[in-house]
């Protein structure tokens, strides 16, 4: 049976207040194309939420001119909760959300003159590529790294999300799933010492082993073009014993609270994961409808270190969801983008601040 992992969709965040996260995702990072939103029990989380059902607002937003999608999980039936200890470098879970910008420094300018929480200046990674990092209203870190392969180009300085860094235990035990399994399996640097672009970040300073990897197969699926290339970069404390991020909270509170892998043949993927030690550990086992506007099968899995990573087959899609244009995306070719007039198209449904 056919199966396929195309790449990251989207990074999904758990916020305080979904109005000033987003408004902050606009205005920072572009984030201003509302894919769907509405609010709902989220009975498939049950397993992560202590077997009792929330209800929580979800919205999905994009950067038209590159990049994943965000998923901007807001609970209604509960307060969210932010991490009761200093979240250090290293500590166990998703810690930092990256975001492409084609000029860092540019970017930079943008973030100070605007008033954002700036946690560093202009610093180099292990490649020796520029990239600076500032922080959300809910205590979020995220990363502007240099990009490429930008869908459209626009006002805001920024694209969107293009990977996120993940803090392990034993980065070759998870690099099973993460290279073997999921298919990010090129390379881009594998270093170990301390790293100038950490100094200014709590626990920075101590030694960290960290390797970033991309996908040796280009990226498929409908939203190719935009997604382009996406990263996923693991760290491992050397002298430090991590903390588990999530302990003591629920899927729902604040944090970043799981990757979204866009996939084709769920079934099939489902069988080769549980042969590998990784089942489903929960599944909508058949579609599942977002407030009429959305059709996907969801699953979830679990990493080495109890990382959620999500797994989304999409069906229906909003392209213009106030005109009520949809796309039904079934029976399309799993690897074949969508065509360019239907993408743009979503530049309808931009919000404005």
């Amino acid at each position: 049976m056919y199966k396929r992992i195309n790449g990251i969709q989207h990074i999904g965040v758990g916020v305080l207040d979904s109005e000033v996260s987003q408004k902050w995702y606009r205005k920072f990072i572009g984030m201003d194309i509302p894919i769907f939103d509405g609010v709902a029990p989220a009975p498939l989380m049950d397993v992560y939420t202590h077997n009792e059902t929330i209800t929580k607002r979800a919205t999905m937003i994009l950067n038209l001119q590159g990049g994943c999608a965000m998923e901007v999980v807001n609970p209604t039936s509960f307060t969210p909760k932010k991490v009761q200890f200093e979240i250090e470098l290293g500590d166990i879970g998703i810690y930092i959300n990256q975001i492409k910008a084609r000029d860092v420094r540019k970017a930079f300018e943008h973030f100070k003159t605007n008033g954002a929480k700036l946690l560093s200046e202009v610093v180099k990674m292990p490649n020796g590529e520029e990239t600076f990092y500032a922080e959300d209203p809910n205590g979020l870190i995220f990363q502007i790294i240099p990009g490429q392969n930008f869908y459209t180009k626009g006002k805001h300085i920024t694209g969107g999300p293009n990977g996120c860094v993940v803090g392990v235990s034993n980065i070759d035990n998870s690099l099973k799933l993460y290279a073997d399994i999921l298919g990010y399996d090129k390379v881009v640097y594998d270093e170990t010492g301390v790293f100038e672009d950490y100094k200014s970040l709590e626990g920075g300073e101590k030694q960290f082993r960290r390797i970033r990897l991309t996908q040796s197969n280009p990226p498929g699926g409908g939203f190719a073009k935009v997604s382009a290339d996406t990263y996923i970069e693991l760290i491992q404390a050397i002298d430090y014993t991590p903390k588990k991020i999530w302990k003591g909270r629920i899927w729902g509170d604040v944090g970043f609270v799981h990757i979204g892998l866009d996939v084709r043949g769920m079934q099939a993927l489902g069988a080769e994961l549980d042969a590998k030690g990784f089942g489903f550990t929960c599944d909508t086992k058949d579609t599942l409808d977002m407030g009429g506007t959305t059709r996907v099968h969801c699953t979830y899995i679990d990493d080495p270190d109890g990382i959620l990573i999500e797994m989304i087959e999409v069906y229906k899609i909003p392209i213009i969801e106030k005109l009520g244009i949809f796309l039904n995306v079934e029976k399309r070719d799993p690897l074949k983008p969508l065509p360019d007039f239907m993408l743009k198209a979503m530049r309808f449904s931009r919000i404005k601040d």
